[in-house]
């Protein structure tokens, strides 16, 4: 099994580092290029959930990723120090009224759950901690 390991500082412009650590991996690992944009999307999306809610006191937090690939399974741990926050208990959004009565909100993690195969959350310790599995093609 191939295992990485980062931290990102909880800060918007760390998604640029986001970015080009999947980008790496998905290289090192042989992902297709719509496996590697697909993973993005969804790390991007919870990434930035966490650095722009999970922290409203500010202050320095660092937010731990550990992804590891088993044939063609990517699971992905993603924890952090912010407040806590369930996205497996946020309601689907409703997609039958129109765009513009719809709440601001929600559709990310709608996304998120759409590209992944499992999505489970836990607090422990005072950590948020989302794990998520989700089938990626190789080249």
């Amino acid at each position: 099994m191939e295992q990485r390991a980062f931290i990102l500082k909880n800060s918007l412009s760390e998604l640029e580092t986001l970015r080009e650590r999947l980008e790496e991996f998905g290289e090192a690992w042989g992902f297709s290029p719509k496996s590697v944009f697909e993973t993005n999307l969804v790390l991007d999306e919870l990434v930035t959930n966490v650095i722009s809610y999970g922290f409203p006191e500010g202050g320095d937090h660092a937010v731990h990723l550990e992804m590891s690939l088993d044939g063609d399974m990517l699971h992905v741990v993603l924890s952090d120090d912010g407040r806590p926050f369930d996205p497996c208990q946020t309601p689907e959004p409703d997609m039958s009224c129109p765009l513009e009565d719809r709440p601001i909100g929600g559709l990310g993690i709608h996304l998120v759950r759409k590209l992944v195969e499992t999505l489970d959350y836990e607090r422990a310790d005072g950590r948020n901690i989302l794990r998520l599995s989700r089938r990626v093609q190789r080249t």
